[in-house]
């Protein structure tokens, strides 16, 4: 349960950075942000899987440049079901996507499978 706590976390606040650092990107009030932080990471569990099934050709083709569009595509989507979050156009959530991505990979770095902060030690002789 932690470790969903904390991811959400970090996608929330990784949507409230891209809407602070992506013009176009507009989302009202902190309910409005939660609302789409759980929203994509239902979103991404549920959709995503299947479009990268389906267009699993473009993507070999484009060399995995395909997901991000994708990504965009479900940010999108998850703009769309809410009236308070708003992208102004493909660029905006294409932008959007990866300041999302970027955000969770960088903390991913300092989280376990588990989801706990890891600690490494290092002894040197």
């Amino acid at each position: 349960m932690t470790g969903f706590l904390l991811r959400f976390f970090i996608v929330a606040f990784g949507l409230w950075l891209a809407s602070e650092l992506v013009p176009g990107i507009d989302v009202q009030g902190v309910g409005t942000l939660l609302g789409a932080a759980l929203l994509l990471g239902i979103v991404n569990a549920v959709v995503r899987p299947l479009l990268l099934i389906l267009t699993l050709p473009i993507t070999i083709l484009t060399l995995g440049l395909f997901l991000l569009v994708i990504n965009a595509a479900m940010l999108g989507l998850v703009a769309w079901m809410f009236d308070n979050f708003s992208i102004a156009g493909f660029g905006a959530a294409l932008l959007g996507s990866i300041v999302v991505s970027l955000t969770a990979w960088l903390a991913s770095y300092f989280i376990g499978p588990r989801g706990r902060f890891e600690v490494i030690v290092v002894r040197r002789r």
